[in-house]
C-alpha cells in the first residue's frame, strides 16, 4: 500500500508543478529524457546481471511476448474499425502490450505471492517488459512517432533505432556481465540511479495529466484499459488452463498476475516525447494506475 500511496503523491506533485509558471512546458520532457538515459539503464544494469536461470523460468519469460502478440493484434484490430488516430493507435500499441511490471508489480507479486513471488516478478519484467519496450516499443515508435518520414521506415533504420535505443545498448551489457559481482561502489551508484526512476517518471506524466479529456478520446481509453486489465490477464489465465499449464505453480501465478498491470510508465515517457497523443498517453497511466488498485485484487482471486 505504501507504493500506492507513493505512486499517487508523485502524480499529484507533477500536477501541482504544472500550475506553477516557473517551470517551462518542455519540463515532462526533460524528466522523460532522463529516465530513458540515466534511471532505466541503471535499473537494468543492478537487476539484470544477478538473474538465475532455471526450467521454473519458462512461464514469466514466454508470458509477457505472448501477451504483447495477443495485445498487440487486438488494438490493431480494434482500430481498423473505430478508425482511431495514427497517434492513438500508436500510443495503444505501446501501453496496452507493455505493463507496469517492476514498480507496481513487484510490490504487488510481494503482497500477494511473499518473497518467493520476487524472482519471476524480475524476469517478467526484465526478459519480458524492458526487453520488450527496447525492440518492439523502438518499432513502434518508428512507425508511429512524429518524427518519422513521410515514407514508411526501412527495416535497416529500425533496426538501427533497436540497437541504438540507450535500454537496449544497457541490456547487452548487463547479459555480458551476467553472474559477475559488482563492485560495492558501483551498486551503489546505480541504486541512487535507479530509485529515481519512479519518481520522476510519474511527476512526468503528472505533469502531463488533465482532468479534462476530450470526448473523441474517451472511447479509446475505456477499450484500452479494459484490454490491459482485464481482457489480457483473463486471456492468460484461459491459454494456461487449456493447454493444460499447472495454474497453482508459482511462476506461472506470478506470471499471469503481471500480465494484468497497468500501462508502462516508461513507454507512456516514450509515446509522449514521440508525441503520440500525449494527452491521452498521460490518461492511460494515470487512470491506469488508480484502476489497477481494484482490478489487480479481483484478477489475483481467479489464481
Amino acid at each position: 500500500m505504501e507504493n500506492f500511496v507513493l505512486i499517487i503523491a508523485f502524480l499529484l506533485i507533477g500536477m501541482g508543478l504544472r500550475r506553477l509558471p516557473r517551470f517551462p512546458k518542455e519540463t515532462a520532457q526533460v524528466l522523460n529524457l532522463f529516465v530513458i538515459y540515466v534511471s532505466l539503464p541503471a535499473l537494468i544494469l543492478l537487476k539484470v546481471p544477478t538473474l538465475t536461470f532455471s526450467r521454473d523460468v519458462l512461464a514469466p519469460v514466454i508470458m509477457p511476448w505472448a501477451m504483447l502478440v495477443v495485445s498487440a493484434g487486438i488494438i490493431l484490430v480494434l482500430a481498423r474499425f473505430s478508425r482511431w488516430s495514427r497517434e492513438i493507435t500508436g500510443s495503444l500499441l505501446l501501453l496496452v502490450p507493455l505493463g507496469n511490471t517492476s514498480f507496481l508489480g513487484i510490490p504487488m507479486v510481494r503482497a500477494f505471492f511473499d518473497e518467493a513471488g520476487i524472482p519471476y516478478a524480475v524476469l517478467y519484467d526484465q526478459l519480458g517488459s524492458f526487453l520488450a519496450l527496447a525492440t518492439y516499443g523502438t518499432v513502434v515508435l518508428a512507425l508511429y512517432g512524429n518524427d518519422r518520414s513521410t515514407e514508411r521506415p526501412q527495416i535497416r533504420l529500425i533496426i538501427e533505432k533497436v540497437v541504438t535505443f540507450p535500454p537496449f545498448l544497457t541490456l547487452i551489457l548487463a547479459l555480458a556481465l551476467q553472474g559477475l559481482t559488482l563492485p560495492a561502489p558501483a551498486v551503489a551508484l546505480f541504486n541512487s540511479l535507479a530509485a529515481t526512476l519512479v519518481p520522476v517518471v510519474m511527476i512526468a506524466v503528472g505533469y502531463q495529466l488533465t482532468p479534462r479529456l476530450r470526448p473523441e478520446v474517451l472511447q479509446p481509453l475505456l477499450i484500452g484499459l479494459s484490454i490491459k486489465l482485464l481482457v489480457a490477464p483473463l486471456l492468460a489465465l484461459f491459454f494456461c488452463k487449456a493447454l493444460g499449464i499447472d495454474i497453482a505453480s508459482l511462476a506461472v501465478r506470478v506470471a499471469i498476475l503481471e500480465a494484468g498491470m497497468p500501462p508502462m510508465v516508461s513507454a507512456g515517457a516514450l509515446a509522449i516525447m514521440a508525441g503520440l497523443a500525449p494527452e491521452f498517453t498521460a490518461a492511460m497511466i494515470g487512470v491506469g494506475i488508480l484502476l489497477s488498485f481494484l482490478t489487480l485484487p479481483l484478477l489475483f482471486q481467479f489464481l
